[in-house]
């Protein structure tokens, strides 16, 4: 069947993908002003705001949004990039058990970079190395897993035939 005439079904709520995008903007302005301390602060409080209203969508959101749907365990996540490696993996509509461990993976992160950058800011911790050390390491594992998820979502849209970054724009995916 053709391409143009492949039935597309609805697969990322408006929700999800305005987060995805949202948070893509503001971890690169992040980056982009860390010496901009002020500005740096409020566009983490406003990353740490997004990763909660994700993770309570992560709750009740529609289907493909809700982690019930896409985390998966150990054994299954290794099961998967076990059948990748020798290309019988699966095709997912929503999240591949891989995708799934690095959704976990980077907002578990992210939440570290937050939550040690928030903290930074107490009196408790103001000035802490540790925390410093904390922050700046969480920071660069975001950078990592980025491009360990990017490198994820070439691979698939190349091995399965999908444009996976049009659909995190549209929503759509084919059938």
């Amino acid at each position: 069947m053709a391409a143009a005439t492949t039935p597309m079904v609805p697969v990322w709520d408006r929700f999800v993908r305005v987060f995805h995008w949202s948070l893509v903007g503001l971890i690169a302005a992040a980056w982009l002003t860390e010496d901009a301390k002020r500005v740096h602060i409020w566009i983490g409080y406003t990353v740490l705001a997004l990763v909660a209203a994700r993770l309570v969508w992560g709750v009740v959101g529609s289907r493909h949004a809700r982690f019930a749907d896409f985390v998966a365990g150990p054994a299954r996540v290794l099961g998967y990039l076990r059948d990748l490696v020798r290309g019988q993996e699966l095709r997912y509509l929503g999240h591949n058990p891989a995708g799934g461990a690095m959704i976990v993976a980077l907002l578990a992160t992210i939440l570290v970079t937050c939550i040690s950058g928030w903290l930074m800011g107490t009196d408790r911790f103001w000035g802490s190395e540790l925390m410093e050390g904390i922050h700046e390491t969480a920071a660069t594992l975001i950078l990592v897993l980025v491009a360990a998820h990017v490198a994820g979502v070439v691979w698939e849209s190349l091995h399965h035939g999908e444009n996976l970054v049009r659909a995190m724009i549209t929503g759509r995916k084919r059938a």
